[in-house]
């Protein structure tokens, strides 16, 4: 295995493990999911322009998308399409964003922490509750937001 891709297995783990003992709730790891498909789009989209020597994605639109939560999809990207894994520069902006989010998702295991997602989830579970009624998409949405 790459070095580049030990991150993202500590992740996958670290998620199951901060589910599994009440932490976070499976909807963090849907939120990871989904920003690092996006952001392996935008990286495989870059690549393709710098191909083509078309217009190109610019490096702070992929350093925002790795900060939101797609620095797995973003390390995928740079991996197997070979994209933005010389420039130095970049490569240091990078490794901050991840150290940023990482920062951020260990903020999650505080006390503090945990209170703040706690009291945003029940809120948008009333938000939901009032918008969309009796759905089942509401009791999907729900379970994805409960904690173990």
């Amino acid at each position: 295995m790459k070095m580049w891709y030990i991150p993202i297995v500590l992740l996958v783990a670290g998620l199951a493990y901060s589910y599994w003992f009440g932490y976070t709730p499976p909807l963090i790891a849907l939120v990871y999911f989904i920003a690092s498909v996006i952001s392996y789009g935008l990286y495989a989209k870059d690549k393709m322009a710098a191909t083509n020597g078309r217009w190109r994605v610019p490096e702070n639109t992929l350093h925002i998308s790795a900060l939101m939560c797609g620095w797995p999809g973003a390390i995928i990207g740079q991996q197997r399409l070979r994209h933005k894994t010389k420039k130095v520069s970049f490569r240091g902006v990078f490794v901050i964003t991840l150290f940023i989010n990482i920062s951020l998702l260990g903020w999650l295991h505080t006390l503090e922490g945990s209170q703040k997602i706690q009291c945003s989830i029940n809120k948008m579970e009333a938000w939901a509750a009032n918008q969309l009624g009796g759905h089942n998409s509401v009791t999907v949405l729900f379970n994805l937001m409960r904690f173990h």
